[in-house]
């Protein structure tokens, strides 16, 4: 059993930014009208800040699910976009191995680097921080609200949360890092990191589980 979510990978991001792009039309269009003035005046006025971060979210999750796509088998399940039951949310990546499920959020933050900030240590609780331009420990905290969700559905089976990033400035010979026990990586690194795992789980099952449980958004 490979991937059966090929190419829905960040389709409600994409299906939502249409939505808001639509809506933005439409109210110039209520002022300037629908023909040529208006017409020059949605040419003119670009689009908002919140529409493009749909936008660019559907690629950053178009780019890893491909990278993910690329690597499923029968013994890698990859499924996209899915829906957290009685919310609004979604979950971007899921990856079932025979070492455990992954769950994975992309993220594009172009040309930013993603860093560990430490605090404390010896004398004081020690603070792990997750600084990509500013503070984005916030996008930890949420994985592990996911990851939390997920293994209530998996049971014993182990599971894992990784943020990876598209479009990030990774230092040439840096590397991946973990914030909280959340992995902060790229595409090609969790593709080539996943495809080599092995252990004892039951991907077709635990996949069955996860798909039934977590629906197509």
């Amino acid at each position: 059993m490979g991937t059966n979510d090929t190419s829905t990978a960040g389709a409600s991001a994409r299906r939502e930014y249409e939505r808001r792009q639509a809506s933005d039309e439409a109210k110039i269009r209520e002022t300037w009208g629908d023909g040529r003035i208006g017409t020059i005046a949605v040419a003119l006025s670009g689009e908002r800040q919140s529409t493009i971060a749909w936008k660019s979210g559907a690629v950053g999750e178009a780019e890893v699910g491909r990278a993910l796509d690329a690597i499923a088998s029968e013994h890698v399940v990859v499924l996209h976009d899915r829906r957290v039951p009685r919310s609004r949310a979604n979950i971007d990546h899921f990856v079932v191995t025979r070492a455990g499920v992954w769950v994975v959020d992309a993220k594009h933050y172009r040309d930013k680097r993603p860093r560990l900030h430490v605090e404390g240590g010896l004398f004081r609780p020690r603070s792990e921080k997750l600084i990509v331009g500013s503070d984005r420990t916030k996008l930890v905290e949420s994985v592990l609200r996911q990851v939390a969700l997920v293994r209530d559905v998996v049971g014993p089976v182990d599971v894992h949360g990784t943020l990876c990033f598209v479009d990030a400035d990774w230092p040439l010979f840096g590397s991946s890092f973990t914030v909280r026990g959340v992995e902060v990586c790229w595409p090609k690194r969790l593709a080539k990191q996943l495809a080599t795992l092995e252990g004892t789980v039951d991907v077709a099952a635990v996949a069955a589980a996860i798909a039934a449980h977590f629906l197509p958004a």
